[in-house]
């Protein structure tokens, strides 16, 4: 019995999608004998490129139920079935994720027919489904929404059943859960791994370090490495004979030892973040009228970043939030090329400085107030945020502008005391990979609190 499904999600960022619509055809071989289809609430957005995708969008989702309420269906029509999905390793993931966050264990042999279809119907000019179904003759409505796609994978493995004359290909292809095949060693260092915030170290046999990592889950960040297919992380399986741990607690001070660490051991297979975490950086300059001007640019140590981005729709994305919540123009932050009066100006959400209509002092008290609150240049502050137990908290310290380093305190006086204040800092490097972390996370994610300190309590 075969659960042939798919599966549409909220996009974002691995393993923190959510599951916006799912469809099941349950499948003795020959024919559909039950089926379930849902759209889901993900209780988080949905990306905007993949409601342009799907059309599925956040307000369709409002009332729909959340994946609690359709788990125990699910578990239903699919029990004592082979999950079939057109790329299973995604579905497969995305399910168990969700499963693994109510707390019950979703464990399911699976067979891809991407992986099937390129053994039984080699040298077709594409395997994505739309583009193969269509080469076969397949119909297939409603592309990229859970049923119709469900629906077209149905006919598309019956066709792949009958192609498959003498059964060993099902059979080879067959992928029993990764986790059983784990080897006992792999199996022995996830079993001792905590399910927490912190760093991860990779070591070979003569004990080197080949691999740094940071995770908000860190058995389950394991899990991922020692059963992914893909070709450094078959790598990585091979080379492992240990794995060490350092808890944080904070995700911040996690990415910021991760990062500096990287750059100190210089991993063998850390390669890709050896190099600068970010491509773009907000610039500000005063244009002849005397506006100061707000503009996206490439990288470059030789300028002076307000902030960083890790890409280009990143700084395109946050530069217009930047502008609707401090009310600038978009004219003068780049993101509306016109001689003239910028659109906001015309739906009157703009003040006119696009036509110098605006008192230039009015508008740049209102990006220096943005580049005070960005900035924590010549600031001296504390970031508070969880520590590695619950009576504990964590502290990353910034002084005149510059991360001095983090550390973890259990009474507030440690930190009202700047003798002890700096005895339980653990100094660190104040570089631009540094600097992009922290303000990326600020702007992002929310910290217990932050303290403003003087000049006086840490110098």
């Amino acid at each position: 019995m075969y659960a042939i499904l798919d599966i549409e999600t909220t996009g974002g960022k691995y393993n923190e999608e959510g599951i916006t619509e799912i469809a099941i055809y349950k499948f003795d071989g020959h024919k559909v004998v039950d089926q379930f289809s849902s759209l889901v609430n993900p209780e988080k957005p949905i990306q905007p490129f993949v409601v342009n995708l799907t059309g599925i969008n956040n307000e369709m989702l409002r009332h729909a139920p959340k994946f609690y309420e359709v788990a125990k269906r699910i578990i239903e029509i699919t029990d004592g079935c082979i999950m079939v999905a057109h790329n299973a390793l995604f579905d497969n993931r995305i399910l168990t994720t969700e499963f693994d966050r109510l707390g019950y264990q979703f464990e399911k042999e699976t067979l891809c027919t991407v992986e099937l279809a390129k053994k039984l119907i080699p040298d077709m000019p594409s395997y994505s489904l739309g583009k193969l179904v269509r080469s076969l003759g397949i119909p297939l409505s409603d592309r990229h929404r859970a049923q119709g796609d469900a629906k077209a994978t149905v006919a598309l493995f019956k066709m792949l059943l009958a192609k498959d004359t003498s059964k060993e290909i099902i059979t080879e292809t067959l992928r029993k859960d990764p986790k059983r095949q784990l080897e006992p060693k792999l199996l022995d260092i996830i079993e001792n791994t905590p399910s927490e915030t912190g760093v991860y170290y990779m070591h070979n046999e003569a004990g080197d370090i080949i691999y740094i990592g940071k995770s908000k889950n860190l058995k389950k960040r394991l899990m991922q490495h020692f059963t992914s297919d893909n070709r450094k992380s078959k790598k990585i399986q091979l080379e492992v004979k240990s794995v060490t741990f350092e808890k944080t607690g904070s995700e911040l001070i996690a990415l910021l030892k991760e990062s500096e660490e990287i750059k100190q051991n210089k991993p063998l297979f850390n390669r890709g973040l050896r190099r600068t975490l970010f491509t773009h950086q907000l610039n500000s300059f005063v244009d002849e009228k005397g506006y100061i001007n707000l503009k996206i640019e490439k990288a470059d140590a030789r300028k002076k970043a307000i902030t960083t981005f890790s890409n280009y729709q990143q700084a395109r994305s946050s530069l217009f939030k930047i502008t609707e919540e401090n009310q600038l123009c978009q004219k003068l932050t780049g993101l509306y090329d016109t001689k003239k009066q910028c659109f906001n100006y015309t739906i009157k959400e703009c003040h006119g400085a696009c036509i110098n209509k605006e008192p230039i002092a009015d508008y740049n008290n209102r990006v220096n107030a943005f580049l005070e609150k960005c900035s924590y240049e010549k600031q001296n502050m504390l970031i508070i945020d969880r520590g590695r137990e619950i009576e504990e908290r964590s502290v990353v310290l910034i002084e005149n502008g510059v991360y001095k380093g983090y550390g973890f305190y259990n009474l507030n006086y440690q930190i009202n005391n700047p003798e002890i204040l700096k005895s339980i800092i653990n100094p660190m490097q104040n570089n631009r990979d540094a600097q992009h972390i922290i303000q990326n996370y600020l702007r992002k994610n929310r910290v217990l609190k932050t303290v403003n300190l003087s000049a006086n309590t840490v110098n």
